[in-house]
């Protein structure tokens, strides 16, 4: 299979993997910065870190570059709308125009009302390819009381507020 088919095929099976909607969020001490993702991944917990992927053509990627710290906001079905808007043509501070934004002690923004808000230290980076993988220390977590997931898959946004039925309780 040649380099263009397996790329094809990548994005293919990559539709197909159900992931949490988040919006990355992080600032340089002048100005924020916020992006849609789902690269997004717990890496261990001992230390507690999670690691996040990120283009690096997007906005706030130089930030994370020199050393930011960053929170990741995983959404709730109901904040749909706020994922578009930190993904589209809309950039910058346009993009905390809507929605509960607050700041940590430490000037990153994070959302009051998503459905957990994960304040990380950076702690690690390395460049592959287009992206950026960077590691994050979890320094503090908010989470709400409501599970409510925005889901990504094939191109749309779903939920999965309903367990599935085990196969334990099947058999």
């Amino acid at each position: 299979m040649n380099d263009n088919n397996l790329k094809a095929e990548m994005l293919q099976a990559m539709r197909r993997l159900a992931k949490s909607v988040t919006i990355i969020t992080t600032s340089n001490g002048r100005e924020r910065f916020a992006m849609s993702a789902t690269a997004v991944d717990s890496l261990s917990t001992e230390p507690p870190s999670l690691l996040i992927c990120v283009n690096k053509t997007a906005s706030l990627h130089a930030v994370l570059e020199a050393g930011a710290d960053f929170c990741v906001n995983i959404l709730s079905l109901e904040q749909e709308e706020l994922s578009h808007l930190c993904s589209g043509p809309i950039k910058g501070e346009a993009r905390f125009q809507r929605g509960n934004w607050l700041s940590s002690a430490d000037g990153i923004p994070y959302l009051g009302d998503a459905q957990s808000a994960i304040l990380c230290r950076q702690d690690g980076q390395f460049s592959y390819g287009t992206h950026s993988i960077f590691i994050g220390r979890i320094q503090q977590i908010h989470n709400s009381a409501e599970i409510s997931p925005l889901v990504y898959l094939d191109g749309s946004y779903t939920t999965t507020a309903a367990p599935a039925p085990s196969l334990a309780a099947a058999g």
